[in-house]
């Protein structure tokens, strides 16, 4: 069995008037993300390690914000057109470990649901997906709330 390792980062700006997505988990919150698709930073930080860990580049690449057909786009729908280019090349995941910087809101009460949701999405058990939630202690631009930033680790697998 051949196996490989991936890292993603993402960041977003909080601004008003946007909804909040994190995997794929409609979070209540006066701000939301800004970006071209639903701005998922969760999710952007994952399709980043997948694609980094199979070789293939970037979600940038792939999904370009300067393409009007990504425009407002869910990225539940990213990750699965990234897993199905995994998949054309033979890869499946084995786990994935997520972590999202946020002060506020407080995501505990809706990592259950984001895990179910990745678990899903990338036919793995849920005990195979791991979502944290952290501040940064009031530093920095996630601090500051001024927006929101994730990282994501993954390990695929060849049979």
């Amino acid at each position: 069995m051949k196996i490989r390792v991936g890292l993603g980062f993402d960041v977003h700006r909080l601004v008003p008037g946007r909804e909040l997505w994190l995997g794929g988990v409609k979070v209540p919150h006066t701000l939301g993300l800004l970006g071209h698709s639903d701005a998922d930073v969760l999710i952007h930080a994952l399709c980043d390690a997948l694609l980094g860990a199979a070789g293939l580049r970037d979600i940038g690449y792939y999904f370009p914000d300067s393409d009007a057909a990504f425009k407002d786009i869910r990225s539940t729908i990213l990750l699965e057109r990234t897993l199905s280019l995994l998949k054309e090349r033979g890869w499946s995941v084995g786990n994935a470990d997520i972590v999202v910087m946020a002060q506020k809101p407080k995501l505990l009460p809706y990592i259950p649901q984001m895990r179910a949701n990745l678990a899903r999405l990338m036919e793995v058990e849920e005990a195979d997906v791991c979502v944290k939630a952290t501040t940064t202690e009031q530093l920095g631009f996630t601090g500051r709330e001024e927006g929101i930033a994730a990282q994501a680790a993954v390990l695929i697998c060849r049979n």
